[in-house]
């Protein structure tokens, strides 16, 4: 199944549809799920990296348990947007996930997340770093998918418009 841009997947969902937001480590594979209105995302689990039929199968039921039907995969670009090897690997691994997964998917920026995640987990949350280690990798697929639903969503219509003063009298 090829990759398809990320408003083409949001605008194809089924209503009441949620997206699977992936976060591929080396070791673990960070997954966070958007609520049904495709307005939040949230951290859901980490998943051991694996072979790609394990993962697969993994995501799969993850998307039939919580009514998925898209997957959001994070690409690292390099900080001045460039396209490397890390970037082609996620591009090549996200095409053959979908194609494992029957899932439609498209690849969303996800430079720095893990970062942001790490830097708000030390500043906001008082965890030892086995927890945060833990924690990073859900929270950086949220991070990153709501990044990815914030920049697709439609807009609300048109701006309301003041009310008309009452003339004096």
């Amino acid at each position: 199944m090829p990759l398809i841009p990320l408003p083409e997947l949001r605008a194809a969902l089924p209503r009441h549809a949620r997206l699977i937001g992936l976060d591929p480590g080396r070791r673990t594979i960070g997954v966070a799920l958007s609520d049904v209105s495709l307005m939040l995302a949230s951290p859901y689990r980490g998943l051991p990296r694996g072979k790609l039929a394990a993962n697969a199968a993994a995501i799969a039921a993850i998307a039939t348990t919580e009514g998925a039907a898209g997957l959001v995969v994070g690409l690292p670009l390099g900080l001045d947007g460039s396209f490397g090897p890390a970037a082609q690997a996620a591009k090549d691994w996200a095409a053959a996930l979908s194609a494992a997964t029957g899932l439609p998917a498209a690849l969303w920026d996800e430079r720095l997340s893990s970062s942001a995640v790490n830097r708000m987990l030390i500043e906001e949350a008082d965890l030892t770093r086995a927890k945060r280690a833990k924690a990073v990798d859900a929270a950086a697929a949220a991070y990153m998918l709501q990044g990815a639903l914030d920049a697709t969503r439609p807009p609300l219509g048109p701006p309301l418009e003041p009310p008309l003063a009452s003339p004096p009298g």
